[in-house]
């Protein structure tokens, strides 16, 4: 017996307020609610950025080698040799 899942809770999305009239403009003129105008327009705009998107996380995926030294780069932006300089991180 499989338990139910958690229904995932909704958050509010916090936007200045010039971008809160485009989006409510350009939801009343579409015939739809904000709600739905912003994931529609989420959606278009990753599918437009997914080979930008899949690059990064290829670099990332390069970067991160499973060792603490190459984690600690990635996250501060430090190279490898600046961290050793530092000290290292004992990995």
């Amino acid at each position: 017996m499989t338990m139910p899942q958690p229904a995932k809770r909704q958050s509010p999305l916090k936007v200045d307020p010039a971008t809160d009239e485009l989006i409510a403009q350009g939801a009343h003129f579409l015939g739809m609610t904000k709600k739905d105008l912003v994931a529609a327009a989420v959606r278009v705009y990753l599918e437009q950025r997914r080979e930008h998107i899949r690059r990064g996380m290829i670099e990332s995926m390069k970067a991160l080698d499973g060792s603490l030294s190459s984690s600690v780069s990635l996250l501060t932006g430090l190279s490898p040799e600046r961290i050793n300089e530092l000290g290292g991180t004992g990995d």
